[in-house]
């Protein structure tokens, strides 16, 4: 798909998710993105809140900028991951390039010159970020995201969407996004593993914007986020996301959510993939995450990742636990359900 090149030039299109933005980091992420030094783009805003007072804060903020559309969502809520969708849903056809953005951060003014060029050989390509505390200031220090062949994104996701931009072109194969209930199912995620199955990615060194750290952060920054140690902990935190995922605490609700959050979110995107592009999934993917992969090619990938240090031994850990738990409670085959009728 990258054989033909996109100019810095061409139009593109900017989606970004909203949901009861903060005025004071809302009006500066806006200012930002509309101090850009390429300011050819259209930035199509989806708000999961009160669309009335989100068209308020940007009519407030940059006023007379034709470039800000916020689309009528009829007050849907749709969540966090459904709600990026909507957004790419709505870019301009006439789009070659899309980047995402939260609603919180500061673009630096050259981050789409930076990143844009790279997208004539490359689907996707991402920067670094400096982490800013908020409201204090505090500088946290620098994002180290790293690239990976497509088996490794797909095991660890180092493409935060508000650092990215790919090709238009990616959204034929990747929208509608895979569904699946539970807090792994990550928009940036399924973009990165689509661009490095169709094509290459690519993480650039330079910073390019900061990542605003607050308590109503999503997710905050990823790289923080490694699994918790301890079978106490893991065993807390399993209760919650079944919680969260399907407001049981069972034993069975557990298995399902432990499965659904390791292999069998990895899993739906492979299914997904094979279904949509049969003939662009590569090897790895297929055999080591789709319904009809081997454990022997999953262990290979998962210990090249441990000691090429793009994963933690507690995650491999418990990557393992998730294949039990899915041979325990059919997840193969509910997996692979779900991804024929996406």
């Amino acid at each position: 798909m990258g054989s033909v090149p996109v100019p810095v030039t061409s139009p593109g299109a900017i989606a970004l998710a909203a949901y009861r933005p903060r005025p004071d980091l809302f009006r500066r992420q806006l200012q930002s993105i509309a101090a850009q030094t390429i300011s050819n783009w259209t930035c199509v805003i989806s708000s999961d809140s009160d669309t009335d007072e989100v068209q308020r804060l940007v009519d407030e903020f940059v006023p007379g900028d034709t470039r800000f559309q916020v689309i009528d969502t009829r007050g849907e809520r749709l969540g966090f991951y459904l709600n990026f969708e909507r957004a790419l849903r709505a870019i301009p056809q006439d789009s070659e390039w899309v980047a995402l953005a939260d609603q919180d951060d500061y673009w630096y003014p050259g981050k789409l010159e930076s990143l844009l060029p790279l997208l004539e050989d490359h689907e996707m390509v991402s920067g670094q970020a400096r982490l800013v505390r908020h409201p204090s200031g505090d500088v946290l220090g620098v994002t180290e995201r790293r690239n990976g062949t497509v088996a490794q994104i797909t095991l660890s996701n180092q493409f935060t969407g508000s650092l990215s931009v790919l090709r238009a072109s990616l959204l034929d194969v990747a929208v509608p996004f895979p569904r699946l209930n539970s807090r792994a199912a990550a928009h940036d995620h399924w973009l990165a593993v689509c661009a490095g199955a169709l094509g290459r990615t690519r993480v650039i060194d330079e910073v390019v914007q900061d990542y605003v750290q607050h308590d109503a952060n999503v997710f905050g920054d990823p790289t923080s986020m490694a699994p918790p140690s301890g079978w106490r902990a893991s065993l807390t935190n399993a209760r919650r996301m079944s919680v969260d995922a399907s407001g049981s605490a069972g034993v069975g609700s557990i298995l399902r959510t432990t499965f659904d959050v390791y292999v069998g979110w990895r899993q739906l995107m492979a299914d997904t993939l094979r279904i949509r592009t049969p003939e662009s999934v590569p090897t790895s993917l297929g055999l080591g995450f789709s319904g009809r992969r081997r454990l022997r090619e999953t262990a290979r990938i998962l210990l090249n990742a441990l000691r090429e240090g793009y994963v933690p031994r507690p995650f491999a850990i418990q990557y393992a636990a998730s294949w039990i738990c899915g041979a325990l409670t059919g997840g193969r085959r509910r997996i692979t359900r779900i991804a024929r009728s996406s």
